[in-house]
Parts: structure tokens; sequence; C-alpha cells
């Protein structure tokens, strides 16, 4: 999904484009705030995040002439927190409005919300691992950025039960019940080179030890 980010404050725009691209949005930055809907329309995305206070125009001012050609959701990020400034977002075709100073995590959610209402699709919750890298849960899919990763059926089980049990440590024994669900035989040697390869394999993609070690019980994701 592509998210149209309209603010002038460049230092919160890169933090905010960096957190959206570890979730697997695509993330792209107005550069010119001249002509905002000329941008909008060359780049077609999913949905616009629009600051207020801008050079040239104010948000308002461009949420109405998007609205004149799109009915994709755009929220609000503002340090105006006056209810006045809040009820002409609204009336100009804003879907939401988020007050600077604001947490990533809440703006996420104001995103995804969004996105659910106006598409009717779920959007399926990642655990984040590390920058970039994510793992979807319900499907058992690994992802960096939004490039979906090869993994055998037995490290996509244990991926999952570490992420169920996650920061607790899952003691081998549980593991090798998880794998012999699928109606293979693991043994205790099968279950070390499956976390070895597992691991080197998350390794070279980030460059992290995702996947650790208790000693003499099992392995936990922190």
């Amino acid at each position: 999904m592509k998210i149209f980010l309209v603010e002038d404050d460049e230092a919160l725009a890169d933090e905010v484009r960096q957190f959206l691209e570890k979730w697997g949005y695509e993330a792209v930055k107005a550069d010119s705030f001249e002509d905002i809907v000329s941008d909008f329309q060359r780049l077609s995305p999913h949905l616009v995040l629009l600051d207020i206070n801008l050079p040239f125009f104010d948000g308002f001012y461009w949420c109405a002439q998007i609205r004149k050609v799109s009915d994709v959701p755009i929220l609000f990020i503002s340090s105006k927190n006056d209810d006045m400034d809040k009820i002409m977002a609204i009336a100009q075709g804003g879907d939401d409005y988020v007050e600077k100073p604001f947490g990533l995590a809440l703006l996420k959610a104001k995103i995804d919300a969004a996105l659910r209402r106006a598409y009717q699709y779920k959007v399926r919750e990642r655990v984040l691992l590390a920058a970039g890298l994510s793992f979807e849960q319900d499907t058992f899919s690994l992802f960096y950025q939004e490039s979906e990763l090869d993994l055998t059926k037995s490290e996509k089980k244990i991926m999952g039960k570490l992420l169920e049990c996650k920061p607790s440590v899952v003691l081998r024994e549980e593991l090798m019940m998880e794998l012999w669900g699928m109606d293979e035989f693991v043994s205790d040697g099968t279950l070390t080179t499956l976390i070895s390869r597992l691991r080197n394999k998350l390794k070279e993609i980030c460059g992290e030890e995702i996947i650790q070690t208790k000693k003499g019980q099992g392995y936990f994701i922190a």
C-alpha cells in the first residue's frame, strides 16, 4: 500500500517514512508543495498523510482539491489542536486527525483503520523482527521490506511458535512436538539443524541474531 506523505518538516517526514517502510508500506514524501494534486495523481497513493501548515497553500486547501478527483483516505497530521481546526479538516473531506507530537504506533493504528474502512480488506498484522524484516503470523510469511522471502514449512512453524511465545523461551521438546504435527519425524539433531539454518538465513538478511538460545532449554526471540 502506497502512502503519500505531505509534511514540510523534513526530519519528521523522514522519521515517519522510515517507520512506515519498516511495516511494509511504500511511503513517498512530497518534494515540492506548489502542486500537491499533480503529485497525488502521478503517484496514485492509497492514503495521504497531510499536514495543515504548508508552504503556498495549507492542508485544508489541498484536501479539498484532492477530494475533487479522489475519495482516497486523508489523515491530517498537525500541531493545531483547536476543535475548529479539526472540524475544518473533516469538513474539507479528511478522514481522521492526528495531533503533533504523536506516537508512531498510534499513527500506524489510524492508518491501518483508515485502510480497512476504505478498501474493506484485512490489514495483516506483522511482527517487526529487525529493520525492514517482519513476520506475518496469520500466514506464516516472512517479509523483507515488501518482498516475501522463502521459508520451508518447518521454518515457518518454528518462527510461528517462537513469536507466539515471544519473549518467553520455547523448549526444544515443544518445538519438536510442533513439527511432529506436520506428520514429519523430527529428531533432536534435526531440530538443531533446522534452527541453525533458520538462524543463519535471518542473519544473512538483516545482520542480526534474531533467534536466541537458552542453553539446555530451548530458543526464544527477544
